[in-house]
């Protein structure tokens, strides 16, 4: 029985781990299963107020799951949103997010720096529906934004940060600007997690996240999520239950069981990054280095203010182009090469030849992709070990003559 006390808010570690589906009569601790495509009816009477959303149940494991259920819960008791809906990958969450809220005619704002595959929604799938967007650089000034703005601009679209640049947007002048607007303001908060950075607090009415990376952390299983207001994720579970993006009772599972140590991981990748960050700051054979905590990066600042901590993503630019990147790539001993992140392995990616190939030289250059981009994924191993393989890789890479040179001047201070 209460006694009335107001009971204390428990800390978000706390909620990613207590958070569970309802015990069933078998009593268990670990959160079973629930590996069914449909739900049983009591009575016809039943059945008909669960379709008429009179009562709240499950129906069909397209529609909702147990599984699904307590992994929303999670990831929108993280961020601070109302609700949300759970996908079969990140890309699906955007998708959705764009789709079931825009109509022919409509118009989005979105931030250049964005995914590869983001872009591509955007520029070639939307406009075959009669959605347009126009492109606003992250750090532009009010003016930029404001001019972007039209009669028909419904949707607000942003990643920070933005991959693989590393590129801020300033989350709560940008919510102000939308609520001012009456603009929808969608996020994709994937580099961060909930753990670093809740866009909700700014004013996002939409957050979006592909669970595949760092929420997943161990690059298993597929999976994507959307929390926000309740009115915003009613029309997309609108849209969810009669396109079927759903994510599998299985895959839910397994996210949901890794929610439970996000926050001691993203601590790890973070810890990790800035260190081989700071390392490299400078490096003689790379043209630069870019992570949000580092000083040198641009946006230090805004990143200080909105961030808990610098991520697990990493930028190095190394000195000699396209070729360079590939001999550092071929280079790498312990390091895998995957167009993944989030893993608890560091993972390499070269942008130019991967995940942005389909765009553009113009477009690529505009998101400051330039060939000798490498997006450093850093993982969970001793950040030591990582950084004594990027600096072999480093000197593997250098150019025959650049090498034979080092080489005669060891000789020659051997002499």
């Amino acid at each position: 029985m209460s006694d009335g006390a107001p009971k204390r808010l428990l800390h978000p570690e706390t909620l990613a781990i207590r958070t569970q589906a309802p015990r069933t009569p078998e009593r268990e601790h670990s959160v079973p299963l629930f590996l069914t495509s449909s739900f049983t009816f009591d009575s016809a009477e039943q059945a008909r107020a669960l379709f008429m959303d009179e009562i709240p149940g499950n129906i069909y494991s397209r529609y909702s799951n147990p599984n699904t259920d307590e992994f929303v819960r999670k990831i929108a008791q993280l961020e601070g949103a109302e609700d949300g809906l759970a996908f079969a990958s990140g890309m699906a969450a955007v998708f959705a997010s764009l789709a079931a809220l825009l109509r022919a005619g409509d118009h989005v704002i979105a931030s250049r720096a964005l995914f590869g595959s983001t872009h591509q929604l955007l520029t070639q799938l939307l406009p075959r529906w009669g959605i347009t967007a126009t492109y606003v650089d992250p750090a532009a000034p009010a003016e930029a934004w404001e001019a972007a703005v039209t009669p028909t601009t419904k949707l607000v679209f942003v990643e920070t940060p933005s991959n693989p640049g590393l590129d801020l947007v300033d989350l709560e002048w940008l919510g102000g600007f939308c609520r001012a607007r009456g603009l929808t303001f969608v996020v994709d908060n994937c580099f961060t997690t909930p753990i670093l950075q809740q866009p909700v607090r700014f004013g996002a009415d939409l957050v979006v996240h592909s669970a595949t990376k760092f929420i997943d952390g161990q690059g298993r299983t597929l999976g994507g999520v959307a929390v926000g207001s309740a009115r915003l994720i009613a029309e997309l579970r609108w849209f969810a239950r009669h396109t079927g993006p759903a994510l599998a009772p299985f895959n839910a599972w397994v996210l949901s069981k890794s929610v439970e140590t996000l926050a001691l991981r993203m601590e790890r990748h973070c810890a990790n990054a800035l260190a081989l960050a700071t390392h490299f700051d400078g490096h003689a054979e790379l043209e630069s280095v870019r992570y949000p905590f580092l000083p040198s990066h641009p946006q230090h600042d805004l990143a200080r203010r909105q961030m808990s901590a610098g991520g697990g993503i990493v930028v190095l630019v190394v000195q000699g182009g396209l070729e360079r990147a590939r001999r550092f790539l071929d280079a790498l001993q312990l390091l895998t090469h995957s167009p993944n992140l989030g893993d608890t392995r560091t993972i390499v990616t070269h942008p130019t030849s991967t995940t942005h190939s389909k765009l553009s030289e113009a477009e690529r250059q505009a998101l400051s992709i330039v060939p000798g981009l490498v997006r450093i994924s850093v993982g969970l191993e001793h950040v030591d070990d990582v950084i004594a393989d990027i600096e072999q890789a480093l000197a593997a890479s250098a150019a025959p003559a650049l090498r034979e040179s080092r080489v005669e001047a060891r000789i020659e201070v051997g002499a």
